[in-house]
């Protein structure tokens, strides 16, 4: 067998690198940039100033930061910005609760019931994504059967009492109907990464704890959540930051007391033809995005090296 030394190691590890970052920087870095020079331009009648111009024989620099102080200062993009947070974090929540059962109950089923409880999973995947938010939207509206259905049980005024919804059979354009519908739609984002690192997991671990006296319950907290933390952070951040950016599901489920920094978005872009603001507000949710996934990235790094240690 021919063993490649040298620079033809070297050459063969700068191309498994260096096309992902290409990729990268192609589909990600170069329309980011063009998206935060026109968050500093001018916005014209029609088209967008250009923030570098040859004017008598020198190269003059216009740049606008004006949207950027907007943006710390209207409380619109303030206030949008907390609901897209709030509303993330719950989404995020409520899918590890009742994610975290289902990928235990998967990864410790039978070896042969495991791809039907894997296939039923990604079973909404096979159905458009827009078509489930509209069945939700035909669910829960007046005389749907899921409104039948919790008006029958008395849970709308439950939800009422609780300020989910605006009264009992109004569950249409609320934040329960929000919530739902994002909790609903990325459930699978967390349940498959949680599955993938439950099913990877070494029961003699728990074993040992059994022999060491620790309760099932104990051995639960202190041995199978530690040893998962890594497929909670990525389930965690596969549904947190789409749902930081959703628009579809909001403006579909949603109301007026649940805009999200999506629908500031598109009405900037759409409604205002206000293209520099709109992408100050895309730039800074970027850059909110940006900051779980470095943390996660470090914990990711900082595991490896523990492991590798």
């Amino acid at each position: 067998m021919k063993r490649v030394t040298g620079f033809g190691w070297l050459r063969g590890r700068s191309a498994v690198i260096g096309i992902p970052y290409a990729w990268l920087l192609v589909f990600f870095l170069l329309p980011f940039l063009v998206v935060a020079k026109i968050s500093v331009s001018e916005m014209e009648t029609t088209t967008i100033s250009d923030i570098v111009t040859w004017k008598d024989g020198a190269i003059a620099f216009s740049l606008k930061f004006g949207n950027y102080v907007l943006l710390l200062k209207d409380d619109l993009y303030f206030t949008t910005y907390v609901s897209s947070l709030k509303y993330a974090a719950v989404t995020t929540v409520l899918c590890l609760g009742i994610g975290y059962p289902f990928a235990y109950f998967m990864a410790r089923a039978r070896r042969t019931l495991q791809p039907a409880l894997l296939m039923l999973v990604m079973l909404p995947f096979w159905t458009s994504f827009l078509l489930r938010v509209y069945a939700w939207k035909a669910l829960l509206t007046e005389h749907g059967l899921a409104a039948d259905a919790i008006e029958r049980l008395g849970l709308d005024k439950v939800l009422a009492a609780a300020g989910l919804i605006s009264g009992p059979g109004q569950l249409m354009n609320t934040p329960f109907s929000l919530v739902l519908g994002m909790t609903y739609t990325y459930l699978p984002f967390m349940i498959l990464p949680l599955y993938s690192n439950l099913a990877k997991m070494d029961l003699h671990l728990l074993e040992a704890a059994s022999d060491l006296g620790a309760t099932a319950w104990t051995a639960f907290w202190t041995v199978t959540v530690p040893l998962s933390r890594a497929g909670i952070i990525a389930g965690a951040m596969l549904v947190f930051i789409p749902c930081v950016g959703e628009y579809v599901i909001p403006e579909l489920l949603g109301g007026p007391q649940t805009q999200m920094i999506g629908r500031t978005l598109w009405d900037e872009f759409f409604s205002n033809n206000d293209w520099p603001m709109a992408c100050t507000v895309a730039v800074a949710m970027i850059l909110l995005v940006i900051v779980p996934v470095a943390i996660f990235s470090r914990y990711q790094a900082e595991a490896t090296e523990r492991r590798n240690a």
